[in-house]
This record gives C-alpha cells, sequence and structure tokens, in this order.
C-alpha cells in the first residue's frame, strides 16, 4: 500500500499490524474479496498531514475515507453516513476512541 503522507516507516508497520478492520465501520481488511470500497487506504484522524504519529494515523476502509474526506472525525460521526453503516463508539477501533476521550 502506497504512503504518499510522509508517514514515518516505523509508524507505517505499527499502524498495518494494528490496524486490521477499518478504525471507523470495523470492516475486515482480509476480507475484502478485492472490492477497493473494502480495501484499506491511510487516515489521518485529524486532518493534518503533519501529524504522522501512531495515535493519528490509522487504516479505515475507502468507503469510509472517502466519506470523511477533510471533515472533522466528530461532525462526520454525525452524518447520515455514519448513521446508516451504523459506526459509532461500538464499531470505533481504540485508537479513534482515544482520540475522542482526548477531546
Amino acid at each position: 500500500m502506497a504512503n504518499r503522507w510522509g508517514i514515518p516507516k516505523e509508524v507505517e508497520e505499527l499502524v498495518k499490524a494494528r490496524d486490521l478492520n477499518c478504525v471507523y465501520c470495523g470492516v475486515s481488511f482480509e476480507k475484502s474479496n478485492g472490492l477497493t470500497k473494502t480495501n484499506p487506504s491511510w487516515e489521518h484522524i485529524i486532518n493534518d498531514i503533519r501529524i504522522n504519529g501512531p495515535e493519528n494515523i490509522a487504516l479505515c476502509c475507502r468507503s469510509c475515507n472517502a466519506s470523511k474526506g477533510a471533515k472533522k472525525l466528530e461532525i462526520w460521526l454525525e452524518s447520515n453516513f455514519c448513521q446508516k453503516k451504523g459506526i459509532g463508539n461500538s464499531t470505533l477501533a481504540p485508537v479513534v476512541l482515544d482520540y475522542l476521550k482526548g477531546k
């Protein structure tokens, strides 16, 4: 998976090992069945490419990434997309929940 965001290699490897499912909807990357929308993509939880530590870098499915875009996480979580997909505290990965707790 290409990394064009300047994510340090050690962070990239840690995140790949940690995030086996989308950090938002929970879809398994191992069972993506070749569907592009369920393939993993790099995600900045806080939309700032200068913050490249493991607390801000995650893997999410392309469907969630396309929907979230540059929106703030808190706003996106209230979107119709998230409501329709059932995205909420029960589907969010610990890295995302930790970010929300720190707000």
